[in-house]
């Protein structure tokens, strides 16, 4: 009898399900778009009845063919911090999700910054105080819409991150529960607890009734309604989507790190479990396995794949995304030019929400094919800014980084990379790996596969790249690109 696994990929702008065989091998896939939706400048919200209906329309495409005695186990991954809040008595969401995205509660933020609330927001949670993350979207909920505050006060209201969210529409309202890389996210989490923080919580004001149960990454945590897949298949894996690839990549041990290159780029190192400190990054928990936390330190790059998408939608420079490799390599460097593509400020190891995108360096005889490769460069040269600061604060030196997510199919992005490094980057075989990390946790889950060494003998690189630029020239471009930074950081600021 064949055994499938389905994995669940819940995004920001779009639903996938994947369906993987007992090889780890993708069988069928299907993607579905969702509305974005802005009552106002700097707000993001998703409805999440529209979530739910197109990760179920997905999913049942992918198992057409299928029968549903033979899939194994569900998968979920999704994107992290969005927060929904729903009626326990029905499940009618109580307003829209707010997205991570979303920017309403920065003024939030920065009262309990005056408050000298930050230093311990970050001691308990590893994170940074900003909206970023679901603890000041709850309260805002809470604050704004009619009688929320009360009704969670009544024990009425259910909180949840999209996994969250899924879990109960899939199980039919039985379960509300999060995993510990999920909760990890929400700034409500005790970090190195393990558990929901009751000073937090008295911070936010966040009622402790309306959190999920926090479960293990993998294993059985219920299953799904008959109804909707013809069985009630056991949900058995979750985790945040930056978890998932990292799992998908096989890093399961401590100094095992990958960047996923995507409209951002995220790059996080296995710190194993101990929880790390961090003053430029942010720590998180990796997974939870048979009930032990491991830990990352996580880079949060805010524009990469995205500064490609801008040459082509805004500068009309390429017709295609992937055509901006084509004009990059026309010409043999960027003759100086440098772009800082600082849209939405800077993230790690910045932190600079008033930073704005720039281009230096530029003479009469740039053209847009050295635009493009600058753009490149900038990708590269931010995930070096990243790594300095993991290695930093780490202690540990990355022989080579495994590479993944779309823009990592670029070969010209990925040498240039390793010449910026200097050092080999290994580009996954799979480029969409957190769907495959949630199929191995739920598979891990439920036996399809015995153990993480049966998962990572299934990894397998596609290419390795190795540094072929000089040291004394990598160090001359890379002074260049720190100059450029620092030029473009506070433009935005008031006065």
């Amino acid at each position: 009898m064949a055994r499938y696994i389905l994995a669940l990929d819940q995004g920001t702008s779009s639903s996938r399900a994947v369906l993987y065989d007992e090889d780890g091998l993708a069988v069928a896939t299907k993607q579905a778009e969702f509305p974005q939706i802005y009552p106002q400048p700097g707000w993001v919200e998703h409805d999440p009845e529209a979530i739910w209906a197109s990760q179920l329309e997905t999913a049942q495409a992918v198992l057409a063919n299928v029968s549903p005695k033979d899939v194994a186990a569900i998968g979920i991954t999704n994107q992290r911090e969005t927060t929904v809040v729903w009626e326990r008595a029905g499940g009618r969401p109580i307003a829209n999700a707010i997205v991570w995205q979303c920017r309403r509660t920065a003024e939030q933020c920065d009262a309990l910054r005056r408050e000298g609330l930050e230093p311990l927001i970050r001691e308990r949670t590893g994170l940074l105080l900003d909206a970023y993350f679901s603890a000041t979207k709850v309260r805002w909920l809470l604050d704004n819409v009619p009688d929320a505050r009360r009704r969670a006060e009544a024990g009425e209201l259910a909180f949840g991150t999209i996994d969250t969210w899924l879990i109960y529409k899939l199980t039919g309202g039985r379960v509300h529960a999060t995993d510990a890389t999920n909760a990890s996210r929400t700034m409500l989490f005790n970090l190195r607890e393990g558990r929901w923080d009751d000073e937090m919580l008295r911070t936010f004001d966040i009622p402790p009734s309306m959190l999920p149960d926090v479960v293990d990454s993998s294993g059985v945590l219920g299953e799904c309604e008959p109804s909707f897949f013809g069985a009630a298949v056991p949900i058995a894996g979750v985790a945040g989507d930056q978890q998932a690839a990292l799992f998908g990549q096989a890093c399961f041990r401590r100094g095992d790190a990958k960047n996923t290159y995507g409209t951002g780029s995220f790059l996080l190192l296995h710190t194993g479990e101990t929880p790390p400190s961090s003053e430029k990054l942010l720590a998180t928990v990796a997974s939870r396995l048979e009930g032990k936390l491991q830990y990352a330190l996580e880079g949060s790059i805010f524009v990469t794949g995205a500064a490609v998408q801008w040459l082509r939608d805004g500068l009309g420079l390429i017709k295609d995304a992937p055509d901006v490799e084509a004009l990059a390599a026309s010409v043999d460097s960027s003759d100086g030019v440098y772009l800082v593509p600082a849209f939405v400020g800077l993230g790690a190891p910045h932190w600079d929400p008033y930073a704005r995108g720039a281009i230096f360096g530029i003479t009469r005889g740039t053209t847009g094919a050295h635009i493009a490769r600058a753009t490149l460069e900038s990708i590269a040269f931010q995930t070096r800014d990243v790594l300095a600061a993991i290695e930093d604060e780490s202690g540990i030196r990355l022989d080579a980084l495994r590479a993944d997510g779309g823009a990592s199919r670029n070969d010209l992005l990925m040498q240039i990379q390793a010449d910026v490094l200097g050092r080999p980057v290994v580009r996954s075989a799979v480029a969409e790996t957190t769907a495959l990390g949630a199929a191995y946790l739920a598979g891990l889950g439920v036996g399809v596969w015995p153990n993480l060494d049966e998962i990572a003998s299934r990894w397998r690189s596609d290419r390795t790249f190795e540094p072929a630029m000089s040291p004394d020239e990598r160090e001359q471009r890379y002074a260049g690109w720190q100059r450029a930074v620092e030029r473009a950081k506070g433009w935005a600021a008031e006065g």
